[in-house]
C-alpha cells in the first residue's frame, strides 16, 4: 500500500534518446534522490543510452551507481581534504580551489584525475579568473581531464557568452583547453560553440532535461489506507508523508507581485494551521486535516464530496526531485 510512481517506459526511453540526439557528448547526471527514479536506476538507464561517463552528486553516491553502470564516473562535488572517498571506484574529482588542486594528490595518490571547476557567475563553487595564472604548475601533480563550468539557470540566453569568455580566458592564460564540462547549457548553446571551436571538446551535463518531462510520463499515486467520518465530513488517510518528501517543497523564486501574493496567502493559511495536500479527491487538491505523518497522511474531505474507497489510488501531485517513492512501476 505505497506511494508509487506510474512510468511510461516506452514514451520515458524515446524522450531520452531525443535529449541525447539534441546534446551530443552528453553526460547524464544522476544525483540527489535520482529526480525520483533513484540514482541507481538512473545510471543503468544511462548503460542503456550507451554513456561512457555519468556524473554523480557526491562521493556516497558512487558505489549504487557504479553497480550497474560500466563506463566512467565523475562527482560534481569539488574534493575537499576531508572528504571520504572509496579506492575501490576509481572516480574523476572536481577540484575548485588551488589548495585542493595541490592537496589532492597527496591525499588519493599520484595522478588523481580531476576536472578543474571555473567561478562562473553562479558563483557557487569554482576557481576565479583572477588566479588562472597559477594553477598550471599544480596542474603537473594530477592528470586533468578538463575544465567544468556550472552555470546559473537564470542566465537564459546569456550561457553561450559565459562560455566564450572564459575559453578566451583560459586560452589567454596560456593553460590547456581540450575539453570543457558544462552545466545548463542549451542545445542551441551548445551546437554553436561546437560549430565555432571545432578544435574543443563540449560534454554538456544532463539531468532535469534528460529525466524529467511533464508530459503524463510519469504519475505519482498514493493508496488510501482508512476512512473516517467526523462532523465535517470524512478524514482520509493515505499513503506518504513526510519519510516521503511529502509536503516537502523548495523555494521558487518570487519574479512577480502576482507569484509574491500567491506566496503569502499560502503562508497566512498555514500560520492558521490550513495546508492544502497534493492528494486529489473528486477532482480537487484536499486539505491536510493536520500535518503529514512520516509514512501517511491525513486528508479532510468535505461533507458534500463523496470520500474515496479503502484500497482506491490518488493522483498525488509531487516535485519528482524532493520525492523518495515507495515504489516505481514502468508500463
Amino acid at each position: 500500500m505505497p506511494l508509487t510512481l506510474y512510468v511510461d517506459g516506452d514514451r520515458w526511453r524515446a524522450h531520452q534518446r531525443s535529449v541525447v540526439a539534441s546534446f551530443p557528448g552528453i553526460v547524464p547526471v544522476c544525483k540527489g534522490n535520482g529526480y525520483g527514479f533513484g540514482n541507481a536506476r538512473l545510471a543503468a538507464e544511462a548503460q542503456l543510452l550507451g554513456a561512457d561517463l555519468i556524473a554523480v552528486g557526491m562521493y556516497e553516491e558512487v558505489p549504487a551507481a557504479a553497480e550497474v553502470f560500466d563506463g566512467e564516473i565523475l562527482v560534481l562535488v569539488p574534493w575537499r581534504p576531508f572528504a571520504e572517498v572509496t579506492e575501490k571506484y576509481p572516480v574523476i574529482h572536481t577540484v575548485s580551489r588551488l589548495a585542493d588542486l595541490e592537496a589532492i594528490a597527496k591525499v588519493t595518490g599520484p595522478k588523481p584525475r580531476v576536472v578543474v571547476e571555473l567561478l562562473t557567475s553562479m558563483r557557487r563553487h569554482g576557481i576565479p579568473a583572477a588566479e588562472l595564472g597559477l594553477i598550471g604548475p599544480l596542474l603537473d601533480r594530477v592528470e586533468s581531464v578538463g575544465w567544468a563550468l556550472h552555470l546559473p539557470l537564470t542566465a537564459a540566453g546569456a550561457h553561450g557568452a559565459e562560455v566564450e569568455r572564459w575559453i578566451g580566458r583560459l586560452r589567454g592564460s596560456g593553460l590547456p583547453l581540450e575539453r570543457l564540462f558544462v552545466s545548463h547549457l542549451t542545445s542551441g548553446d551548445l551546437a554553436a560553440l561546437s560549430a565555432k571551436h571545432p578544435e574543443l571538446t563540449i560534454r554538456p551535463r544532463v539531468g532535469t532535461a534528460l529525466w524529467l518531462k511533464k508530459d503524463q510520463l510519469y504519475r505519482a499515486k498514493a493508496h488510501v489506507l482508512d476512512v473516517h467520518r467526523v462532523r465535517r465530513g470524512s478524514i482520509v488517510v493515505v499513503a506518504g508523508g513526510t519519510a516521503n518528501g511529502i509536503a516537502l517543497e523548495a523555494p521558487s523564486q518570487v519574479a512577480d507581485l502576482r507569484t509574491r501574493a500567491k506566496v503569502l496567502a499560502a503562508s497566512s493559511l498555514e500560520a492558521a494551521g490550513r495546508a492544502l495536500s497534493p492528494y486529489t479527491i473528486a477532482g480537487r487538491r484536499r486539505w491536510f486535516a493536520e500535518p503529514p505523518h512520516q509514512q501517511v497522511s491525513m486528508i479532510l474531505v468535505p461533507s458534500k464530496v463523496k470520500p474515496p474507497n479503502v484500497g482506491d489510488e490518488l493522483d498525488v501531485n509531487v516535485g519528482m526531485t524532493l520525492t523518495t517513492f515507495d515504489r516505481i512501476v514502468t508500463s
